[in-house]
């Protein structure tokens, strides 16, 4: 499982600028911040996501992708949990997949294995098959905020 201190912290902070968000690094051994689920697990608060150098780079990109999905007056309330619907949970989990395209030796295939070995649980049994298969509404819930191509199954990126 890929991890933060796998990739260039500089990277993933760049990445998540481009959508007004500040990746802040906790140091090793020190609690998240704002970890829903504890321990190595990236944290949220506001517009800002906590990672230590252990914490899966899934995590972090799957937080980074509540708040990306959320209007920036909406991100203030951050504290934690982000999830608002079902509807945005499913779109998260094709997003943070999609920010992996963007990072220097990740890709989503490689952040879908890690979503799998995690334990994320899809109907079709797999995440690549959610991805591929199953996540149309998602997809569509994507493009219409203007987060993803629909056609081309890509990532829209701010400012491109």
């Amino acid at each position: 499982m890929l991890i933060l201190a796998d990739v260039r912290f500089d990277d993933v902070a760049h990445l998540l600028a481009r959508y007004d968000l500040q990746l802040q690094r906790v140091d090793d051994g020190h609690p998240i911040p704002g970890s829903y689920w504890g321990e190595c697990e990236a944290g949220l608060i506001g517009s800002t996501v906590y990672a230590r150098s252990d914490t899966p780079l899934h995590s972090l990109l799957h937080e980074a992708s509540h708040l990306i999905v959320l209007p920036p007056e909406r991100r203030a309330a951050v504290h934690t949990d982000a999830t608002d619907s079902v509807e945005e949970e499913d779109a998260v989990c094709v997003l943070q997949a999609l920010l992996g395209d963007v990072l220097p030796g990740v890709g989503h295939e490689r952040v879908l294995a890690d979503m799998d070995a995690w334990g994320y649980t899809f109907r079709l049994g797999s995440a690549r098959a959610y991805f591929e298969d199953d996540a149309d509404n998602a997809w569509r819930w994507l493009h219409a905020r203007g987060l993803a191509d629909l056609n081309l199954r890509k990532i829209c990126l701010p400012g491109s």
